[in-house]
């Protein structure tokens, strides 16, 4: 009974993560939701300058207990600019921790303010974070033969237009790779097959349209596109055979010991600008990805696995870039919580605020 006990505790390690981040969400929206009215008089540029303030403090609790917390050993490789600069990040997709790795790289280059995504439509629907995500300024797309890109180009026009500083995070095959699914994958590969392009084994045939229209919306206000890999440890079975990789769950677990992150920095007069051509571009980086996960996966030689080509650096995320946000938003929401009218206010912000975020995301896009 004392070892069940022992194996289900060890098990709920996500809850108190968990509880923290999603619990800090209505003092979050609550900040932000009085900041948003405060500034109506005030210029947008100090709106904006705040907001993303806002979001990094959020972000950086979060990345405490995905870093400091779990411990995982985060694995660069490649160049990761230390300056600040506008960009577009492309990296292929397995789990819902790829958008935390983002999070990891621009905290790494105190950008993480400025950290805005391309996320699949349904996503509007979350509680809260739906609606907050579009308000700073994230971009919802539908997929195929429903992609709007008239939609998406005036967002991003409006963000140019605004000069808001942009570290666009977009995942070109539009949906996860999971071994679990394989008609997913074969559908993918056939695509590839019926189009002349090269079959892939460890990534989706990416989609070009989310790229290109950001790309050729924001080229002349974009600094680089940052093409990236990245590999779980520990997703191998023991045939060999690869596995899904981790939920946010079980990375909140601890259950994976590192995590590789393969980075190149590209010129953008290094991409081809008709959409044609950079349908081609695209896949041949893709196949480029593949190539570095075949020999992350399979290679022959076990020394060179679990490891991509290069020199990699261990890097550690310092206590004092995210301590002091959990502890200020965690202290807060505790406030709100040890009062009666902070527990209706909270309730509240909750209820209203998911029904309000629902009714702006239906009828603005």
């Amino acid at each position: 009974m004392l070892l069940s006990l022992v194996l289900h505790t060890y098990s709920m390690r996500y809850l108190v993560p968990a509880a923290v981040m999603m619990g800090a969400a209505p003092t979050y929206v609550l900040a932000w939701g009085a900041w948003r009215l405060l500034s109506a008089l005030l210029p947008a540029r100090l709106y904006r300058e705040v907001d993303d303030r806002l979001y990094t403090l959020y972000q950086s609790m979060v990345l405490f207990f995905f870093e400091n917390y779990t411990g995982v050993q985060v694995i660069i490789y490649g160049d990761l600019p230390k300056n600040k600069e506008n960009i577009l990040y492309l990296s292929n997709h397995q789990c819902t921790v790829d958008w935390i790795i983002a999070d990891m790289l621009a905290m790494r280059q105190n950008a993480i303010g400025h950290v805005r995504y391309v996320l699949k439509d349904g996503l509007k629907w979350l509680p809260l974070y739906g609606w907050y995500f579009s308000q700073h300024g994230g971009v919802y797309v539908k997929r195929s033969a429903k992609f709007n890109e008239k939609e998406m180009r005036a967002k991003l026009q409006a963000h140019v237009k605004a000069k808001i500083p942009m570290y666009l995070v977009i995942f070109p095959e539009g949906t996860r790779y999971n071994p679990e699914i394989p008609k997913v994958i074969a559908d993918s590969q056939s695509f590839a097959e019926k189009e002349g392009l090269t079959v892939l084994k460890h990534v989706l045939t990416p989609r070009v349209k989310a790229t290109h229209v950001a790309i050729d919306t924001m080229k002349d206000y974009l600094d680089a596109v940052y093409d990236v890999t990245v590999a779980y440890e520990g997703t191998v079975d023991h045939k060999g055979q690869r596995k899904v990789a981790p939920s946010m769950t079980e990375f909140l677990c601890q259950e994976c010991p590192r995590v590789h992150i393969f980075i190149e920095r590209i010129e953008l007069k290094d991409i081809p600008e008709e959409q044609m051509y950079m349908r081609r571009w695209l896949h041949e980086r893709f196949e480029i990805k593949d190539k570095l996960l075949i020999e992350f996966y399979d290679a022959k030689d076990s020394k060179r696995r679990n490891k991509f080509p290069g020199k990699g650096v261990h890097s550690k995320l310092s206590l004092k870039k995210t301590l002091p946000s959990l502890l200020f938003l965690g202290g807060l929401t505790a406030g709100m919580l040890l009062t009666e009218s902070g527990r209706k206010l909270y309730v509240k912000t909750w209820i209203y605020g998911t029904l309000i975020g629902c009714l702006w995301v239906s009828i603005k896009p």
